[in-house]
């Protein structure tokens, strides 16, 4: 029986998400298949998290492409991408915790494609006059990923509606938490 290896990387990713702690016997479980299947074609927890990174690079770029970051204003952009990011919401808040792919010289250059995407696209809103200025593109591009990872947690949780992901993040992000006087 042949082993469907994107198959096997989602159940992993969606383990990981809820228990980022699981084993590899854990993760064959999940996938349906031995660890010995399991191990042939990941060699351990390193080579595992090496393609959930590559999976997880690929669907934010898909997501990039996909809600045209350069078009339109850039806050109707930035929404844009949030509701594309959502699908992969889970697996990019498993990575963001993943300290070891963000360090040394083996870190993936596809985050820093993405980063680069995200920035300007911050970059474009300040530009426009549609964001803030006194937050750097750089900062409001880390605090994107960090809302990411916390609105995928809050909704496998629970304790977030998965209807409410996209807005919750956007109007934190682009409106700030201070309560604005109205007219």
């Amino acid at each position: 029986m042949a082993v469907d290896r994107e198959q096997v990387l989602r159940s992993a990713a969606a383990l990981l998400t809820r228990k980022s702690t699981a084993t590899m016997d854990e993760v064959a479980r999940a996938a349906g298949i031995s660890r010995a299947t399991l191990h042939r074609h990941f060699a351990g927890r390193d080579a595992l998290v090496r393609a959930l990174e590559s999976l997880g690079i690929a669907e934010c770029e898909a997501a990039l492409a996909t809600a045209r970051t350069d078009e339109g204003p850039a806050a109707e952009a930035v929404r844009r991408l949030v509701r594309e990011m959502e699908p992969s919401a889970g697996l990019l808040a498993f990575l963001y915790t993943e300290n070891q792919l963000f360090e040394g010289e083996e870190q993936n250059e596809g985050w820093a494609r993405i980063d680069a995407a995200l920035t300007e696209l911050f970059r474009r809103g300040q530009e426009s006059g549609e964001f803030r200025i006194d937050l750097t593109p750089v900062w409001l591009t880390e605090a994107l990923y960090g809302l990411l990872a916390s609105g995928a947690w809050a909704v496998a949780e629970g304790r977030v509606a998965r209807n409410d992901f996209t807005h919750m993040i956007v109007e934190l992000l682009l409106g700030g938490a201070l309560r604005r006087e109205e007219p």
